[in-house]
């Protein structure tokens, strides 16, 4: 299969295809044609279907590209495949435990707001609503 081809059945850009050879995500299932072009095996569909997927789930290009040595030695990488998802997992949970602690500050910052700062602050202070709040905390 041409490029095109490929790019027409995986919903793929022709540069995002171009991008994760470059990177060898595609070493098995790629070849070049006498004239300089790529010629993809079908097999390329399901790496290429694999990488969307593992993209949308979080993983980065790299732990993929990780994923992907594993498998093309033979073995089913599930195992790490596993591990990456549930420590994404925790990111995530970090994430929104660090969120809800940003929300939380903005409230506190909203519910003590003042119109009408002191000449003190405003001569003090870029925004004496949130500067205020923040020497107060420390």
């Amino acid at each position: 299969m041409k490029i095109g081809q490929v790019a027409a059945v995986s919903g793929l850009p022709i540069k995002t295809i171009r991008y994760y050879e470059d990177m060898g995500l595609l070493k098995p299932s790629v070849e070049r044609s006498q004239s300089g072009y790529r010629l993809f095996e079908e097999s390329v569909l399901g790496r290429l279907s694999f990488i969307k997927r593992a993209k949308s789930l979080g993983l980065s290009l790299r732990e993929i590209s990780e994923i992907l040595v594993i498998r093309d030695r033979g073995e089913l990488p599930c195992r790490e495949v596993k591990q990456k998802l549930a420590s994404k997992v925790q990111e995530i949970t970090s994430q929104i435990e660090a969120l809800e602690n940003l929300k939380g500050e903005l409230q506190e910052i909203l519910q003590h707001w003042q119109e009408e700062p002191s000449t003190n602050q405003v001569r003090e202070t870029v925004c004496p609503n949130i500067q205020a709040q923040r020497y107060n905390n420390k």
